[in-house]
């Protein structure tokens, strides 16, 4: 790990002040190179050189430390154009391991990823309802599974979990659900494996994975996840972008209906309280006694109204699931059209649990979005459902990792 390590400058000492310079300089310069072997892979020290603006000198010696590091290999000879043919450079897949963790709202769901986004091991454990230093030890219970799997040098820990995240300092500041509060997560597990850990708002993790690993040419998209809570992941000018206080995209607790209705944060109208599973669910429960011609109604306990039960029924056109399903689509759409409005991306991604309801939910959604924004604005912003699911998460925490230790996002 010390490739890309941290230094430390002293006003005390000029002489400790250059050697910080010099040694910041190399890094940096050993992070370009690296990031241009990654993008143009099989690439020579020439195509590098010219890429970067480096001298060959420079190039040469930073290509012989990240060989040295197991970052770089060189794979045969490319073209000659009429003197010597070039060695050829690589990022080997596997040449590092990073672990991803998703906190779900009923299990931790981790997995090893190689460096191309390539899922080599996964594991999961249930929560069982479990919060506060129970949840903690769930984590670290697949963590150390993960760790103990990997056969590769591991480049870190990346989590995505519920709540405001201070992704800076790797601390929770609020989740709910989870009963954690100004939890030092990210300082936790670092001392417990003696590795980088990153952590972040699941919704952020997933926006990052549908840049890095969607393939969708775009450099501003916004990623919508929807199931028990509701948040929003950016990515702008293809950058992670997090706010002031690291909240950006919490539009989960906007207020958006006049329904009276308690929301998890303590507030009314929330948009979680229309929108979520739990939403659906509990409105589905409300009105099944009033409507005789649903496969809903006449059940004697509302708990029998399951999340899976009301999916059957919605896909079985039952007119009382697919009014609650898709009222909740009008209040998600609004709230979409908004942040069309406000950010005027090229892509809204839905994820979670709710896009089950597929394309009725969707077509619901961005008729209303084009109602509440310009529609110049909204018929040119691709709004679909995610294709990366379930590792969505997973795969977003692997590449906030990637992207603070190496520089490297496969994106570009």
């Amino acid at each position: 790990m010390a490739l890309f390590s941290p230094w430390t400058k002293s006003k005390s000492s000029g002489a400790v002040l250059q050697k910080a310079t010099n040694q910041g300089t190399r890094l940096f310069n050993q992070r370009l190179v690296l990031k241009v072997i990654y993008d143009s892979s099989p690439t020579s020290r020439a195509d590098v050189a010219r890429a970067t603006g480096l001298t060959r000198t420079t190039v040469s010696g930073a290509v012989e430390h990240l060989i040295r590091s197991g970052l770089t290999e060189e794979v045969g000879t490319g073209r000659s154009t009429g003197g010597k043919a070039p060695i050829l450079l690589n990022v080997p897949d596997e040449a590092r391991h990073l672990i991803g963790v998703d906190v779900g709202d009923s299990r931790v769901s981790g997995a090893i990823v190689d460096l191309r986004g390539h899922v080599r091991h996964e594991s999961q454990v249930p929560l069982d309802g479990r919060d506060g230093e129970q949840a903690l030890s769930r984590i670290e219970d697949l963590l150390d599974r993960l760790v103990a799997a990997t056969d590769k040098p591991l480049l870190g820990i990346g989590l995505g979990t519920p709540g405001f995240i201070d992704t800076a300092t790797g601390t929770v500041r609020w989740a709910v659900n989870l009963d954690w509060h100004d939890l030092a997560l990210g300082e936790r597990l670092q001392k417990r494996y003696r590795l980088p850990v990153y952590v972040a708002n699941d919704s952020q993790a997933a926006a990052l994975a549908e840049y890095a690993f969607g393939h969708h040419g775009s450099s501003n998209l916004l990623v919508v996840k929807v199931g028990e809570g509701i948040g929003a992941g950016l990515v702008l000018d293809g950058r992670l972008f997090q706010g002031t206080r690291s909240g950006a995209g919490e539009i989960g607790h906007t207020a958006v209906a006049d329904n009276r209705r308690i929301c998890r944060c303590g507030r009314v109208g929330c948009l979680e309280t229309v929108a979520t599973m739990h939403a659906v669910l509990e409105r589905a429960r409300e009105l099944a006694p009033d409507a005789p011609d649903s496969v809903l109604h006449g059940t004697t306990d509302p708990e029998d109204i399951t999340f899976a039960r009301l999916v059957s029924a919605f896909e079985a056109h039952d007119r009382l699931a697919r009014e609650v399903v898709l009222d909740s689509a009008h209040h998600l759409g609004r709230t979409i059209g908004a942040l069309i409005g406000s950010l005027d991306p090229s892509h809204v991604i839905l994820v979670g649990a709710m896009t089950v309801f597929g394309d009725p939910w969707l077509a619901a959604i961005r008729r209303e979005a084009q109602r509440s924004a310009l529609t110049l604005l909204v018929d040119a912003t691709r709004v679909e459902i995610g294709k990366l699911t379930p590792n969505i998460v997973v795969l977003g925490s692997a590449a906030l990792l990637m992207t603070r230790e190496l520089g490297l996002s496969p994106a570009a």
